[in-house]
Protein backbone atom coordinates (compact mmCIF):
# COMPACT_ATOMS: atom_id res chain seq x y z
CA UNK A 1 0.00 0.00 0.00
CA UNK A 2 2.89 2.39 0.78
CA UNK A 3 4.35 1.94 -2.69
CA UNK A 4 0.94 2.44 -4.28
CA UNK A 5 0.44 5.65 -2.25
CA UNK A 6 3.74 7.13 -3.40
CA UNK A 7 2.99 6.14 -7.01
CA UNK A 8 -0.41 7.83 -6.84
CA UNK A 9 1.03 10.90 -5.13
CA UNK A 10 3.66 11.34 -7.83
CA UNK A 11 1.18 10.63 -10.63
CA UNK A 12 -1.36 13.16 -9.41
CA UNK A 13 1.41 15.71 -8.88
CA UNK A 14 2.64 15.31 -12.45
CA UNK A 15 -0.77 15.54 -14.12
CA UNK A 16 -2.44 18.08 -11.79
CA UNK A 17 0.09 20.22 -9.96
CA UNK A 18 3.12 20.39 -12.24
CA UNK A 19 1.28 22.13 -15.14
CA UNK A 20 -0.02 24.75 -12.69
CA UNK A 21 3.48 25.24 -11.22
CA UNK A 22 4.80 25.85 -14.74
CA UNK A 23 1.93 28.30 -15.32
CA UNK A 24 2.92 30.05 -12.08
CA UNK A 25 6.53 30.44 -13.25
CA UNK A 26 5.32 31.86 -16.56
CA UNK A 27 3.02 34.33 -14.76
CA UNK A 28 5.87 35.45 -12.51
CA UNK A 29 8.13 35.94 -15.52
CA UNK A 30 5.44 37.99 -17.27
CA UNK A 31 4.96 40.37 -14.35
CA UNK A 32 8.71 40.85 -13.99
CA UNK A 33 9.03 41.45 -17.73
CA UNK A 34 6.14 43.94 -17.81
CA UNK A 35 7.41 45.80 -14.76
CA UNK A 36 10.93 45.98 -16.18
CA UNK A 37 9.68 47.21 -19.56
CA UNK A 38 7.45 49.96 -18.20
CA UNK A 39 9.92 50.94 -15.48
CA UNK A 40 11.92 52.54 -18.28
CA UNK A 41 8.89 54.47 -19.62
CA UNK A 42 8.43 57.70 -17.65
CA UNK A 43 5.22 59.68 -17.38
CA UNK A 44 4.93 63.09 -19.00
CA UNK A 45 3.43 64.61 -15.86
CA UNK A 46 6.38 63.38 -13.79
CA UNK A 47 4.62 62.33 -10.58
CA UNK A 48 6.42 59.74 -8.48
CA UNK A 49 4.70 56.58 -7.31
CA UNK A 50 4.22 58.07 -3.84
CA UNK A 51 2.74 61.28 -5.27
CA UNK A 52 0.43 59.35 -7.60
CA UNK A 53 -0.83 57.20 -4.72
CA UNK A 54 -1.51 60.39 -2.75
CA UNK A 55 -3.54 61.72 -5.69
CA UNK A 56 -5.71 58.60 -5.66
CA UNK A 57 -6.25 58.90 -1.91
CA UNK A 58 -7.32 62.53 -2.35
CA UNK A 59 -9.71 61.51 -5.12
CA UNK A 60 -11.47 59.18 -2.69
CA UNK A 61 -11.37 61.71 0.15
CA UNK A 62 -9.03 59.56 2.25
CA UNK A 63 -6.88 61.59 4.64
CA UNK A 64 -5.85 59.08 7.31
CA UNK A 65 -3.65 56.79 5.19
CA UNK A 66 0.11 57.38 5.16
CA UNK A 67 2.53 56.46 2.38
CA UNK A 68 5.88 55.02 3.44
CA UNK A 69 8.93 53.63 1.70
CA UNK A 70 9.82 49.95 2.18
CA UNK A 71 12.94 48.17 0.97
CA UNK A 72 12.90 45.33 -1.53
CA UNK A 73 11.56 44.71 -5.01
CA UNK A 74 7.81 44.48 -5.66
CA UNK A 75 7.18 44.45 -1.90
CA UNK A 76 4.46 47.07 -2.29
CA UNK A 77 1.35 46.60 -0.16
CA UNK A 78 -1.36 48.33 1.82
CA UNK A 79 -1.48 47.49 5.54
CA UNK A 80 -5.04 48.03 6.82
CA UNK A 81 -3.96 47.53 10.45
CA UNK A 82 -1.71 50.59 10.43
CA UNK A 83 -3.41 52.43 7.56
CA UNK A 84 -0.12 52.66 5.67
CA UNK A 85 0.70 52.15 2.00
CA UNK A 86 4.24 50.82 1.70
CA UNK A 87 5.97 51.33 -1.64
CA UNK A 88 9.17 49.59 -2.70
CA UNK A 89 12.48 51.00 -3.91
CA UNK A 90 11.52 51.06 -7.59
CA UNK A 91 8.06 52.51 -6.95
CA UNK A 92 8.21 55.13 -4.19
CA UNK A 93 10.45 57.72 -5.87
CA UNK A 94 10.08 56.63 -9.50
CA UNK A 95 7.96 58.46 -12.07
CA UNK A 96 7.80 55.44 -14.38
CA UNK A 97 4.52 54.15 -15.75
CA UNK A 98 5.07 50.84 -13.92
CA UNK A 99 5.70 52.55 -10.57
CA UNK A 100 2.62 54.73 -10.87
CA UNK A 101 0.43 51.77 -11.82
CA UNK A 102 1.59 49.72 -8.82
CA UNK A 103 1.36 52.64 -6.38
CA UNK A 104 -2.16 53.55 -7.48
CA UNK A 105 -3.19 49.90 -7.22
CA UNK A 106 -2.17 49.93 -3.54
CA UNK A 107 -4.10 53.16 -3.07
CA UNK A 108 -7.04 51.33 -4.63
CA UNK A 109 -6.82 48.81 -1.77
CA UNK A 110 -6.95 51.65 0.75
CA UNK A 111 -10.08 52.93 -1.00
CA UNK A 112 -11.67 49.48 -0.72
CA UNK A 113 -11.26 49.49 3.05
CA UNK A 114 -12.39 53.09 3.37
CA UNK A 115 -15.57 52.39 1.39
CA UNK A 116 -16.33 49.00 2.96
CA UNK A 117 -15.94 46.98 -0.23
CA UNK A 118 -17.77 43.70 0.50
CA UNK A 119 -15.21 41.11 -0.77
CA UNK A 120 -12.42 42.72 1.25
CA UNK A 121 -14.62 42.75 4.37
CA UNK A 122 -15.41 39.04 3.96
CA UNK A 123 -11.75 38.24 3.30
CA UNK A 124 -10.69 40.11 6.43
CA UNK A 125 -13.33 38.29 8.50
CA UNK A 126 -12.18 34.80 7.49
CA UNK A 127 -8.44 35.56 7.42
CA UNK A 128 -7.56 34.05 10.85
CA UNK A 129 -9.06 30.64 9.98
CA UNK A 130 -7.61 30.73 6.47
CA UNK A 131 -4.16 31.60 7.80
CA UNK A 132 -4.25 28.49 9.99
CA UNK A 133 -5.45 26.46 7.03
CA UNK A 134 -2.61 27.59 4.79
CA UNK A 135 -0.02 26.55 7.40
CA UNK A 136 -1.52 23.32 8.72
CA UNK A 137 -3.89 21.99 6.07
CA UNK A 138 -1.48 20.31 3.67
CA UNK A 139 0.87 18.83 6.34
CA UNK A 140 -2.06 17.41 8.32
CA UNK A 141 -3.57 15.80 5.24
CA UNK A 142 -0.24 14.26 4.18
CA UNK A 143 0.43 12.88 7.70
CA UNK A 144 -3.07 11.45 7.76
CA UNK A 145 -2.58 9.79 4.37
CA UNK A 146 0.76 8.27 5.32
CA UNK A 147 -0.46 6.86 8.64
CA UNK A 148 -4.06 6.16 7.53
CA UNK A 149 -5.64 8.59 10.00
CA UNK A 150 -8.86 9.44 8.19
CA UNK A 151 -9.77 12.19 10.67
CA UNK A 152 -6.47 13.99 10.06
CA UNK A 153 -6.95 13.68 6.30
CA UNK A 154 -10.43 15.19 6.48
CA UNK A 155 -9.31 17.94 8.84
CA UNK A 156 -6.29 18.74 6.66
CA UNK A 157 -8.38 18.94 3.49
CA UNK A 158 -10.93 21.17 5.24
CA UNK A 159 -8.20 23.51 6.48
CA UNK A 160 -6.53 23.62 3.08
CA UNK A 161 -9.91 24.31 1.50
CA UNK A 162 -10.20 27.44 3.68
CA UNK A 163 -6.85 28.65 2.35
CA UNK A 164 -8.11 28.11 -1.21
CA UNK A 165 -11.30 30.02 -0.38
CA UNK A 166 -9.18 32.97 0.77
CA UNK A 167 -7.32 32.94 -2.54
CA UNK A 168 -10.61 32.85 -4.45
CA UNK A 169 -11.81 35.93 -2.55
CA UNK A 170 -8.48 37.63 -3.23
CA UNK A 171 -9.11 37.69 -6.99
CA UNK A 172 -12.04 40.16 -7.03
CA UNK A 173 -10.20 42.28 -4.43
CA UNK A 174 -7.11 42.55 -6.64
CA UNK A 175 -9.05 43.08 -9.87
CA UNK A 176 -11.18 45.79 -8.26
CA UNK A 177 -8.12 47.62 -6.87
CA UNK A 178 -6.60 47.68 -10.36
CA UNK A 179 -9.84 48.93 -11.93
CA UNK A 180 -10.03 51.70 -9.35
CA UNK A 181 -6.41 52.64 -10.04
CA UNK A 182 -6.78 52.80 -13.81
CA UNK A 183 -10.06 54.73 -13.63
CA UNK A 184 -8.64 57.40 -11.33
CA UNK A 185 -5.35 57.58 -13.23
CA UNK A 186 -7.36 58.34 -16.35
CA UNK A 187 -9.93 60.69 -14.79
CA UNK A 188 -7.46 62.99 -13.02
CA UNK A 189 -4.74 62.78 -15.66
CA UNK A 190 -1.99 61.11 -13.64
CA UNK A 191 -1.12 59.24 -16.84
CA UNK A 192 -2.14 59.88 -20.42
CA UNK A 193 -2.72 57.91 -23.62
CA UNK A 194 -0.21 55.10 -24.08
CA UNK A 195 0.98 55.56 -20.51
CA UNK A 196 -2.37 54.27 -19.25
CA UNK A 197 -2.03 51.25 -21.54
CA UNK A 198 1.38 50.50 -20.01
CA UNK A 199 0.08 50.76 -16.45
CA UNK A 200 -2.81 48.44 -17.34
CA UNK A 201 -0.36 45.90 -18.82
CA UNK A 202 1.66 45.88 -15.59
CA UNK A 203 -1.41 45.42 -13.40
CA UNK A 204 -2.86 42.73 -15.68
CA UNK A 205 0.40 40.79 -15.50
CA UNK A 206 0.38 41.13 -11.71
CA UNK A 207 -3.20 39.81 -11.56
CA UNK A 208 -2.09 36.76 -13.53
CA UNK A 209 0.20 35.76 -10.65
CA UNK A 210 -2.81 35.59 -8.30
CA UNK A 211 -4.67 33.43 -10.80
CA UNK A 212 -1.64 31.14 -11.13
CA UNK A 213 -1.26 30.85 -7.36
CA UNK A 214 -4.93 29.92 -7.03
CA UNK A 215 -4.56 27.34 -9.82
CA UNK A 216 -1.66 25.67 -7.97
CA UNK A 217 -3.66 25.57 -4.74
CA UNK A 218 -6.78 24.15 -6.42
CA UNK A 219 -4.66 21.49 -8.11
CA UNK A 220 -3.12 20.53 -4.76
CA UNK A 221 -6.54 20.43 -3.11
CA UNK A 222 -7.86 18.15 -5.85
CA UNK A 223 -4.75 16.00 -5.49
CA UNK A 224 -5.40 15.57 -1.76
CA UNK A 225 -9.05 14.67 -2.34
CA UNK A 226 -8.15 12.08 -5.00
CA UNK A 227 -5.45 10.56 -2.79
CA UNK A 228 -7.85 10.38 0.14
CA UNK A 229 -10.52 8.65 -1.94
CA UNK A 230 -7.97 6.23 -3.37
CA UNK A 231 -6.64 5.42 0.11
CA UNK A 232 -10.11 4.65 1.43
CA UNK A 233 -11.00 2.22 -1.34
Amino acid sequence: MGGLYYYDANFYYLILVMPMVIFSFIASAKVNSAFKKYSSVFSVRGLTGAQAAAEVLRYYGISDVEIHHVSGELTDHYDPKTNVIRLSDKVYNSSSVAAIGVACHEAGHAAQYAQGYSPVKIRTLIYPACSIGSKLGFPLAIIGLIFSFDFLVTLGIAFFGLAVLFQILTLPVEFNASRRAIRVIDEIGVLQGEEIYGARKVLTAAALTYIASLAVSVANLLRLVLLANRKRR
